[in-house]
């Protein structure tokens, strides 16, 4: 894609865009926004203190949120109520320092990870945690909407989930009349929306994550049966479910170029079209994690540079581009060979890798590059991931972008990954798995 392509989309998708929601600001820390959704006509909307907010958002775990209020986000989704690093009134505390609303995660109970809806006490007792936490937080003026629990359906037989899911959003309504509540879902079927209209009808709305599909989803809505409001809580890159695989069976990542136009694609065939139910969106992940490769998923890389899919979102969200945008991949060969072509290499020889990149404003450009083995760690539902070990083979890159390996004598998977600098904070990537063999 090249610059003067960009400008001219530019200046029609201007008048198109869904509004970009100014920041809100609260003086009194104790007090909370009123947030109500609207039908009128067949549409429905979301209100803030009866001020019309569309959701221009993006899951935020460990990402920076001065950053997406800098690429004029308005909003951010949590998984938990504390993740680890930060407890969910720090997170609060800095989304209302920027402006920002939160869609606040509440940690349930997966099946898959072994935890029995058909034990009542359980149950209760997480309903008892669950209370404790929103009577902390209820009160923020920058909560937004509370999300039961992320992915409950994911490889679930028991659909007393749903039974759960509304004891729990019954509770948050008695003791919090000023926020909706959602649960996200992995995908989307008949099935999950019949089970939640029939056993979780106190939920103010639903949420789907859907990444490759994501262009079905406002047809498949309907079809199934839901005519209320809903938000997608996650979207963004192709799933590593959903791409080509070697011959081995690993799959084939696409670059952040490719990744780029598929955001703007979907977001255009899906949330932009759907003007009646859906309420606005979360794109994934505004940050980086290790899911099947540590580029995958995030926007950013792990030293915080941002790559093109940044770009894009900024314009999504507002009909603008930033200033400077991130170089774009052209090509990425092994030994000329694309990586749908399952290469293998042989022990003990010396290989060639090549990337063909620009940047749209004409910036220097710098590469660098890693040998990676290729993920064991396999994961599903997002569940954390230990990130894969770096090679210790003897390797350069010059700055024409050509990478020179050698494989010493051992076997096994690859991935050889490079990264294209503007020296600007952002970059592209790129990489292809390989095998080798004796």
């Amino acid at each position: 894609m090249n610059k003067i392509k960009f400008a001219v989309l530019g200046v029609f998708f201007i008048f198109s865009v869904k509004a970009f929601n100014p920041p809100i600001h609260y003086q009194n820390m104790n007090q909370p926004v009123k947030v109500t959704i609207v039908h009128t006509d067949g549409k429905y909307s979301l209100e803030v203190d009866g001020e019309p907010f569309y959701i221009n958002g993006a899951g935020l775990e460990f990402g920076s949120i001065a950053s997406l209020a800098k690429y004029k986000g308005n909003s951010f989704r949590t998984w938990r109520t504390n993740n680890g690093k930060n407890t969910a009134l720090e997170i609060l505390d800095e989304a209302h320092k920027y402006g920002l609303k939160v869609t606040m995660g509440i940690e349930v109970a997966r099946e898959r990870h072994g935890f029995d809806y058909n034990d009542e006490q359980a149950v209760a007792n997480q309903l008892g945690r669950i209370r404790q936490e929103v009577m902390a937080l209820k009160d923020h003026p920058a909560l937004l909407i509370w999300a039961i629990g992320n992915e409950l359906n994911l490889r679930y037989t028991n659909y007393k989930v749903w039974n759960a899911v509304n004891d729990i959003s019954k509770m948050i309504h008695e003791i919090d009349p000023n926020h909706p509540t959602t649960t996200t879902l992995a995908g989307i079927s008949k099935r999950e929306i019949d089970q939640i209209k029939k056993r979780a009808p106190d939920l103010d709305l639903l949420s789907f994550q859907v990444y490759g599909e994501l262009a079905r989803l406002p047809r498949q809505v309907r079809s199934y049966g839901w005519n209320k409001p809903y938000i997608v809580t996650e979207w963004g890159a192709t799933g590593h479910w959903e791409v080509p695989k070697t011959s081995w069976g690993v799959p084939i990542e696409e670059n952040s170029t490719v990744k780029a136009k598929n955001y703007k694609s979907r977001y255009m065939k899906s949330m932009h079209i759907d003007t009646t139910l859906c309420l606005g969106s979360y794109m994934f992940l505004w940050g980086q994690k290790q899911e099947r490769t540590p580029t995958w998923y995030g926007v950013f890389t792990e030293s915080g540079e941002a790559t093109e899919s940044v770009d894009v979102m900024q314009y999504l969200w507002t009909g603008e581009w930033p200033e400077n945008w991130s170089p774009q991949i052209e090509s990425f060969l092994l030994e000329n060979q694309e990586a749908t072509e399952s290469i293998t290499l042989k022990s003990n020889g010396v290989y060639n890798a090549k990337v063909i990149a620009n940047d749209p404003n004409q910036d220097v450009i710098t590469y660098s590059c890693e040998i990676l083995h290729e993920s064991t760690d396999l994961k599903d539902g997002g569940d954390h991931e230990e990130r894969p070990s770096t090679v210790q083979w003897k390797k350069t890159i010059d700055q024409n972008g050509e990478i020179t390996f050698t494989i010493p004598d051992e076997e096994g998977q690859y991935r050889v990954f490079v990264y294209v600098h503007d020296n600007k904070n952002h970059v592209a990537t790129a990489n292809i798995p390989f095998q080798v063999k004796k």
